[in-house]
């Protein structure tokens, strides 16, 4: 519950890890597990930019979708 009350703020690192038992604001599954950089923190969304091979994909999710990287590592 930690992670969905937590503030996000631009420039921080987080990771797409995806919570099945909510469908809305889901990313697509090709982005789970990857690490991204927060743009744009919203209400109930987050605009993440993730690398993908030599592209920079945008990712809108929601926060039940995402953990803070330093909360990944442990």
């Amino acid at each position: 519950l930690s992670h969905l009350l937590r503030e996000y703020i631009p420039e921080q690192k987080v990771v797409i890890k995806i919570d099945s038992t909510q469908v809305k604001g889901m990313p697509h599954r090709r982005f789970n597990g990857l690490v991204g950089i927060v743009r744009e923190s919203g209400r109930r969304a987050v605009i993440i930019d993730v690398n993908v091979g030599n592209k920079v994909k945008t990712v809108i999710s929601r926060k039940e979708h995402i953990i803070p990287l330093l909360e990944a590592k442990q």
